[in-house]
């Protein structure tokens, strides 16, 4: 069997890919291997809004019961209040059903260890590898040892109150636009914000099962844009199904993506001498405009591959606070174990509130350079081909040179299509948009040959 765990847990179309089945051996086993040596395990569970939750929660929730562990049922709470639960409820793990940002015809599920961080690729594979195995020398208690199942009704409480407490300032005086879309944080979000008093006009936060992130929320923040400057607000933000992720737009309507509120963060935190080793830690695939910004701030980045994953590994084993990815996926470690998008909203709006700047002040830090991405159909046993063929080698350090240090060639694999993905920044969208192509053009040829 190929491995089942993707990058954030398992995913696929539910009831067809993500199967009532499916989720109930992920339950089982899941519950098995994070709680062994517990003496009656505790396993919390977190979902967001779209229609397959209700079936993949009770399959779940079935196999965690059927090895003798207690559940926790949280309901409707975004991705890092079950992260943070899982902590200060001192359960086993913590388990989320969500797809994130993807369809409503998708699902996931994802788990937590007991410190709250996503699983080991080697726990995740003996996760597989007991259900593979059919579940031998897993036991299946009976009478008065069988699990039992619990609600926590103050979940999203006892989440909202440890988000408010990441600031140390209110935002009376303050409009602020939310894009809830149709997920996770439709309750959150609102009524954090209002109860630290600010005004708080909202968009997409009506879920009915089918609508979530569709043409909404940080994957579509178009309808987010138009809207605050219509309602005249000083600022919006935007968070994605599970609300691990957020974008913010500023009172002019612009966008403000992860690379942008990251060097705001990042240049606040350093400020108050808060950044530890005065390091950012983010992907390759964050604008060379950030390296820039913060060059001049005195702020060292520190790269590591695509996936927030990675990110937090680095974080973790060298201790750095700030990290994150442009697509609103931020890490605080010091209050959290995951991107948590609401902890990323309010962290920006308490700059806004404290600096007495305008978000769109605040966001000159950093000019974005241009990007323009190429796809080079390749077969899968060529994808190293750049790296492997002196000529491609050649023409890509012709262009570096070219680009004079304002700009770089990334060229990167795709884990999922034979394809490579060709990516040029540079000051000049003309220039690097031919380069780009011309370069794919030649990967695909050579490739096909």
């Amino acid at each position: 069997m190929s491995r089942m765990f993707g990058t954030d847990g398992v995913r696929g179309i539910a009831n067809t890919e993500l199967t009532a089945q499916l989720a109930y051996n992920l339950g089982r086993a899941g519950a098995y291997v994070l709680t062994e040596g517990a003496h009656k395990p505790k396993i919390i569970v977190g979902m967001d809004t779209r229609i397959s939750g209700d079936m993949l929660e009770a399959a779940l929730v079935a196999g965690i019961l059927s090895v003798g562990a207690e559940a926790v049922r949280l309901g409707v709470v975004p991705t890092p209040a079950v992260a943070y639960l899982t902590r200060k409820y001192g359960a086993d793990a913590g388990v989320v059903i969500s797809a994130s940002h993807n369809p409503v015809e998708y699902n996931g599920i994802k788990f937590f260890n007991s410190q709250g961080y996503k699983l080991s690729d080697e726990l995740e594979d003996r996760i597989q590898a007991v259900i593979e195995s059919n579940f031998e020398g897993v036991p299946s208690p009976t009478g008065g040892d069988l699990g039992r199942k619990r609600t926590e009704e103050a979940a999203l409480e006892d989440y909202i109150k440890f988000a408010k407490s990441t600031i140390d300032v209110d935002f009376k005086g303050m409009k602020i636009a939310l894009d809830c879309a149709n997920g996770a944080s439709y309750e959150a979000a609102v009524e954090t914000f209002r109860s630290l008093g600010a005004e708080v006009v909202v968009i997409n936060n009506d879920p009915d099962g089918v609508n979530i992130n569709k043409n909404c929320g940080s994957t579509h923040p178009e309808e987010l844009m138009d809207y605050v400057v219509r309602k005249g607000c000083n600022l919006g933000l935007a968070f994605d199904g599970d609300a691990d992720r957020c974008l913010a737009v500023d009172e002019k309507g612009n966008l403000v993506n992860g690379d942008f509120m990251m060097a705001i963060c990042a240049k606040y935190l350093k400020d108050q001498g808060k950044l530890t080793k005065d390091v950012l830690v983010v992907t390759v695939m964050s604008n060379l405009g950030l390296d820039i910004a913060l060059a001049k701030e005195d702020i060292k980045t520190v790269k590591t591959k695509v996936g927030d994953r990675y990110v937090l590994e680095e974080m973790a084993k060298e201790g750095y606070k700030l990290g994150g990815e442009q697509s609103g996926h931020v890490i605080f470690l010091e209050h959290n174990t995951t991107g948590d998008g609401l902890v990323t909203g309010l962290q920006i709006a308490a700059v806004v509130k404290k600096s007495g700047n305008t978000l769109s002040q605040l966001a000159s830090i950093m000019k974005e350079l241009p990007q323009v991405l190429a796809n080079a159909k390749v077969p899968n046993d060529k994808k190293d081909i750049h790296e492997k063929d002196s000529e491609i080698a050649n023409e890509i350090m012709k262009m570096e040179e070219k680009l004079h240090g304002c700009g770089r060639v990334l060229i990167r694999p795709s884990g999922t299509e034979p394809l490579v993905r060709v990516m040029l920044e540079g000051e000049n969208q003309a220039e690097i948009d031919e380069m780009a192509h011309s370069l794919a053009k030649m990967i695909e040829e050579k490739a096909n040959k």
